[in-house]
Parts: structure tokens; C-alpha cells; sequence
């Protein structure tokens, strides 16, 4: 009695399946067909969103972004400054080797407006400031020889002395006497600071285009010795006052000459090379780098000493400045017409057009009252007759029209088989597209008007056809 061998699962089988029909889905091919919707407001959406696409491209990518064009940011810069002007403290006159540091005439340089001197600092032992913490004492244990503080004046000697004023005492240090806070007095520089010049030279160069360009206008007439900047009649006379320069930020100037700030003086330099070379001029901007409204990190100050010899001991006087920082800032971008962006746009914006067409698919498959008799004519699925493969006089025969076609594999009807439309290599080369009029008031469904293809006989035309071959 012979065994049954056992049946595989139903999911293996299952898989199986589904694998084969992804295969055979894999090597499917797809192509449009045209259908034609009379329907008014369907036909303005497309129309309206093709027009939305065309007007984004020329007017927005086209016109403000100059995508036609290749481009280069961030040009080659050179910075060079030059500041004068005098002014005077309640002690001295200061010119602008002393006021302006670094001396150099970089892109980056300070203007001191007022100043704490605290002068005839020597090597010695004194009250350590009350602004650093445990510096106060009652007695000598609050203090412990050989401790050092990073944010304190100097080494601690073990001894609680008197401070400089009042009854408090603090723990003495060995440093540079007295110290800062004990002893500084304040000077205010600022009065004449308004008047202050500053000529900034820039010169720019874009490699990739060889374009050069600076922001001195070249005239031999001594133009530059009596002018000062103005964007409309002085566009290249790059000399600004101090006053403006805050101004222009949006400063107070007495405010931000005490406490001190950071200002930025921005250059841009956006040159369409396609025009010539007298458009492409430098636009001026100022504004306030430091968060003035965040006290921890407003403002702008920093030390520096200068030191001399008395009676053969060193001594300095050390001096805490406050003063306006500029920040010369240069970037910018030029563009020059380019074969290669202007046909990437194109076909990219050619190619975006196709979105109103995907919608109103989308809306007529979805939305419209009889989507499923549209789904129904704009998706069709031909298969392919299968055929043995020792079958090739019949084949030929099929192709000379002299043999009926085989039945139809998507159907097991007989009557279906009969009514089949021809193989796909039966069907005429060239159909006229089908329309599709949606009328604006019918209650019952139209008939849709499609071009259906002539049956083929299902008699041989030649009878003989096959003896023939």
C-alpha cells in the first residue's frame, strides 16, 4: 500500500506564489494611455497648477535665483584700516597710538573709549580685592599661607590685614601692589570719539571667474583727503566716522562707549558678471555682534600694562580699557551665465510640469463621482498567449493574420474566449486617443466613448495557409 506523501504548507505554497508573481510583475511593462476628460473644473485645476509650476520656474528660479548662471561664493579679500582723530581724558590728551590696539590696521581692531588706570603697581605685599571669594577674614586662621587663587592678585601670605577703605579686612597677597580694585581710577575718552575716521580698504577677487575688484574709486585729484562715505554721491570713499558707524547699528554711542561693545561693518560684494563690471558695487551694512540684552557676555574690555623703572625697582600701571570693537566682515557671491546649470533647470522644471497631471489623476481616481468607471478605461492589463515552443508555423501564422488567435489565458469562460480582443501584435499601430465627456447634468452614467478594435474572424482567411508554410 503505497504511502501519500505529505502536501507542503499552504504558506509555503502561498509564498511560492507570491514570489512567482513578483517575478512575473518585475518584467511587466507599462505604458500611458491617453484618455480625454470633458470635465471644466477638472481641466482648470491642471491648468492651474501647470501655470503655478511655470511661474515659480521663470519668475522665482529663473529671475531672482539666476540658476542660469554658475556661481562662486566667498571671494578672496584682503582688509586694511587706518584710523584718526585726538581726543582727551580729564588728565591727558590721547592720540591713536595710544587709543587704537592693535596698531596694525587688520580687519579687527578696538577704539578704547574710557579706561580704570590703576598706576605704581610694584612687587609686594598688600590686601588682596573683596570681588574674590574667601578673600575676607576676622583673623589670621581664615587665611592659609601658600594658597593661590586663579581669579585672585597673587600668592596668600597667611596674614589677615586691613582693606584699603573701611573697617573689612581680607587675607594679603604677594603680587603687583596695590591691586586693581584698590586703587584704579577712571578716565572717560569718548567726548571727540564720534569724530573719529576710519578708512577700510577692501579688495576682492573671484578666482574661478578672474574678477577683481576694489572699494576705492582711483582718482589723482587728492578726492579722498576731503571726502567721507555716502552710499549715494560717496559710494567709493570707504571713510565712516565713528559716530555713524554706531549709529548706523542702532547704538546709543555715550552707552556703548562705557561699557563697551562689538560692532560689525559688513561688506557684500553680489556682482552679476554678465553685466559690466561698473554694476557690481559693494553694499554696506552695520549692526551689533555681542547680545547687548545678556549682561554675562555684553560688552567689551581688556587689560594691558606698561611698565618703567623708579629708583631702579619696576613699576607699572596697569590699565583696564573699555572700548568699541569693529569687526570688518566681507562675503558675497557672483554669477556668470553657464550652459550646464541653464539645462539642468530646464529639464527639471520640463520634468515638474508632469506634477498637474499626476494630481488630477489623483483627483479623478479618487474624488470624482464615477472614479471607478475612469479607473476602469484608464487601466488595462493585456497578457500574452502562451505558446509550446515546437509551435512556430503556427506562430507565423498568427502574425500573417491566417490563423484564429489562441484562447485567452486571464479567463477560463468559454464565452469570454470568443469575445477576446486580439493579441497585442494584432492591434493596429496607430489608435486615436479615447475622450471621455463627463456632462454637467446627467443622473444616469454616459456611456463612455471608446474606440473599441475590430474582432478578429474567428475563420481562416486562407485555408490553406498553414498547408503553405
Amino acid at each position: 500500500m503505497a504511502v501519500a506523501e505529505p502536501k507542503p504548507p499552504a504558506r509555503a505554497e502561498a509564498a511560492r506564489r507570491l514570489a512567482r508573481g513578483c517575478w512575473s510583475a518585475f518584467w511587466d511593462y507599462e505604458t500611458p494611455k491617453v484618455i480625454v476628460v470633458k470635465n471644466r473644473r477638472l481641466g482648470v485645476v491642471y491648468r492651474a497648477v501647470q501655470l503655478l509650476i511655470l511661474l515659480y520656474f521663470v519668475w522665482y528660479v529663473f529671475i531672482v535665483q539666476k540658476s542660469y548662471q554658475d556661481s562662486e561664493t566667498g571671494p578672496e579679500s584682503s582688509v586694511i584700516t587706518k584710523v584718526k582723530g585726538i581726543t582727551f581724558s580729564e588728565h591727558k590728551v590721547w592720540d591713536v597710538e595710544e587709543y587704537v590696539k592693535p596698531p596694525e590696521g587688520g580687519s579687527v581692531f578696538s577704539i578704547i573709549t574710557r579706561i580704570e588706570v590703576t598706576p605704581s603697581q610694584t612687587l609686594g605685599t598688600c590686601p588682596e580685592s573683596m570681588r574674590v571669594s574667601n578673600a575676607t577674614c576676622d583673623s589670621d586662621e581664615d587665611c592659609v599661607a601658600g594658597q593661590l587663587d586663579m581669579l585672585g592678585n597673587g600668592l596668600r601670605t597667611g596674614r589677615c590685614v586691613p582693606y584699603y577703605q573701611g573697617s573689612a579686612k581680607t587675607c594679603e597677597v604677594s603680587g603687583w601692589c596695590p591691586v586693581e580694585d584698590g586703587a584704579s581710577v577712571s578716565q572717560f575718552l569718548g567726548k571727540m570719539a564720534p569724530n573719529f575716521t576710519i578708512l577700510i580698504k577692501n579688495s576682492i577677487h573671484y578666482p574661478k571667474f578672474q574678477f577683481s575688484k576694489g572699494n576705492i574709486e582711483h582718482r589723482k585729484d587728492g578726492y579722498l583727503k576731503r571726502c567721507t562715505f555716502d552710499k549715494v554721491s560717496d559710494l567709493y570713499c570707504p571713510i565712516f566716522k565713528l559716530g555713524f558707524i554706531v549709529e548706523q547699528a542702532g547704538e546709543n554711542f555715550t552707552e556703548l562707549a562705557h561699557t563697551g561693545g562689538v560692532i560689525g561693518v559688513i561688506i557684500n560684494w553680489d556682482c552679476d558678471l554678465d553685466l559690466s563690471a561698473s554694476k557690481c558695487n559693494p553694499k554696506y551694512s552695520f549692526r551689533r555682534l555681542d547680545p547687548k540684552h545678556v549682561p554675562a557676555s555684553s560688552g567689551y574690555n581688556f587689560r594691558f600694562a606698561k611698565y618703567y623703572k623708579i629708583n631702579g625697582s619696576t613699576t607699572r600701571t596697569l590699565i583696564k580699557a573699555y572700548g568699541i570693537r569693529i569687526d570688518v566682515i566681507v562675503h558675497g557671491q557672483a554669477g556668470k551665465f553657464s550652459l550646464i546649470p541653464t539645462i539642468i533647470n530646464l529639464a527639471t522644471a520640463l520634468t515638474s510640469i508632469g506634477v498637474g497631471s499626476f494630481l488630477c489623476d489623483w483627483i479623478l481616481l479618487t474624488f470624482m463621482n464615477k472614479h471607478k468607471v475612469y479607473s476602469r478605461k484608464k487601466f488595462d492589463k493585456v497578457c500574452t498567449p502562451r505558446r509550446s515552443p515546437g509551435s512556430w508555423p503556427v506562430t507565423l501564422a498568427f502574425v500573417l493574420g491566417q490563423a484564429p488567435p489562441p484562447p485567452h489565458p486571464c479567463t477560463a469562460d468559454p464565452q469570454a474566449l470568443a469575445a477576446a480582443a486580439p493579441p497585442p501584435w494584432l492591434c493596429p499601430t496607430s489608435a486615436p486617443p479615447e475622450q471621455m465627456v463627463d456632462p454637467p447634468e446627467q443622473t444616469a452614467e454616459p456611456e463612455l466613448s471608446t474606440s473599441e478594435p475590430s474582432r478578429q474572424d474567428s475563420t481562416f482567411t486562407d485555408p490553406r495557409g498553414l498547408a503553405q508554410l
